[in-house]
Formats: structure tokens, sequence, C-alpha cells
């Protein structure tokens, strides 16, 4: 990974720092630029925006997730809405299977009366959920069941995934992303953070005193 490009920013007062920098990172044998993005004054991410990367990426990822979860012989996919959408249905191509399980975060009529989770995004504003369709239960219950996302930075949308699959009687063998971002995903997974596997991993980042962008040592 390197870091490149001119990494002034633009000052703005109080406004978040804004930087015109990107962050190189091999993906598995495939390079990607992606922009550095702030979140807060203080903070900014490598942002990766997995519906924007095309066809070709997503067969990528799929075929590459599933070589290493393809061991711990998974029987089902499990992602959650929305960027973890693609990342589910190819890496259940790649391994073979057909169903899969999304878990949804809006709150839609055949969801009244789904078993939930609450949950925090470091994208997302405000407090969420996510919801687990009671139809899909028999798909779980008694199941290995992996969980993919696109991106772990928090942790707290796979931990709430996890969750939600344990309620539904399912063993979960394993955690699979295309990027994990930063280290705090570590501490709020706890155990369950020996369960992940992904194919790179990103940095964040903080403003310098000479308003510049520096990567955050883990």
């Amino acid at each position: 990974m390197s870091h490149d490009q001119d990494n002034q920013i633009t000052p703005g007062g109080s406004s978040p720092p804004l930087a015109s920098t990107t962050w190189r990172v091999d993906v598995a044998g495939r390079e990607i630029e992606l922009p550095i993005t702030p979140v807060k004054p203080d903070l900014a991410i490598a942002l990766m925006m997995i519906t924007d990367m095309g066809v070709s990426f997503g067969d990528h990822i799929g075929a590459e997730l599933a070589k290493i979860l393809r061991p711990l012989q998974p029987e089902i996919v499990v992602g959650a809405a929305t960027l973890g959408i693609p990342v589910a249905i190819e890496v259940t191509r790649h391994l073979g299977l057909d169903h899969y399980i999304i878990l949804q975060k809006s709150p839609k009529l055949h969801l009244t009366n789904a078993l939930s989770r609450p949950l925090q995004s470091i994208t997302s504003h405000g407090d969420q959920a996510l919801r687990l369709d009671r139809a899909a239960l028999p798909l779980l219950m008694r199941r290995r069941v992996v969980i993919v996302d696109d991106v772990i930075a928090t942790g707290g949308s796979i931990a709430a995934s996890i969750a939600l699959a344990r309620d539904a009687a399912a063993e979960v063998i394993g955690v699979g992303c295309v990027l994990t971002d930063g280290a705090d995903w570590r501490a709020r997974l706890g155990e369950d953070a020996g369960l992940v596997r992904s194919l790179a991993h990103v940095p964040q980042f903080r403003p310098t005193t000479l308003g510049r962008w520096e990567p955050i040592e883990e």
C-alpha cells in the first residue's frame, strides 16, 4: 500500500478537512485506488463503494473470498444490506451454493415481526437496526454459516450479523470481507475477531498540524 498524490488539504474553518488524495491497496492481486474521505473533522477513511467497482471486481473478490472460506465448508452465506449484498451474491456463486440470506436495515412491511439487533456504522448517521426475516430461519437453523461484508471498520454491522445468525441457531464458522479498516473492529468483536478473513487492509487517517492527512498507527 502507498499514499500518493499531493496531500495538501483545503482550509475550511470548522468544516472537516477536504483531502484530495487516494490510498492504493492490493486486493488479492488487484490494485485499486480509494479516495481518502473525511467522516469527522479529525478522522478520514479510504472509502470503497463496492457498488461502483464494476462487475469484474465483484467477480474477483467473490472468487478470492470463496477460496479462503471454502475450507470451512459453509452451507449458506449471510450478508447485510446494502453494500454487503453484492459480496454475498458473488461469494455464494463462487462457493457453488444457491441460497444466501440478506439482513435488512430498512423496516419493510414483511419484517414487522423480524428478529433484530441494534447497530451503528462509521459511514451512517444515527442508530440503526439489522433485521432477519423469520421466514429465513429454517435456512439458518443448525447450518454452518459464513458472514460476508464489503468493509469491517467499527465491527458493529458484523457483530449484529453474528448475533442474529446465532439467534437463529446457526453455527457461525467464519467472516469474510474485502477490506478491514483500522483496528477498532477487533475490540468490538472480541473473541469473534478470530473469525475474520479479509482480502486486504486499509488504515484510518488523521489530520496533521500542517493540514495534511496521515495514517493512524495501529
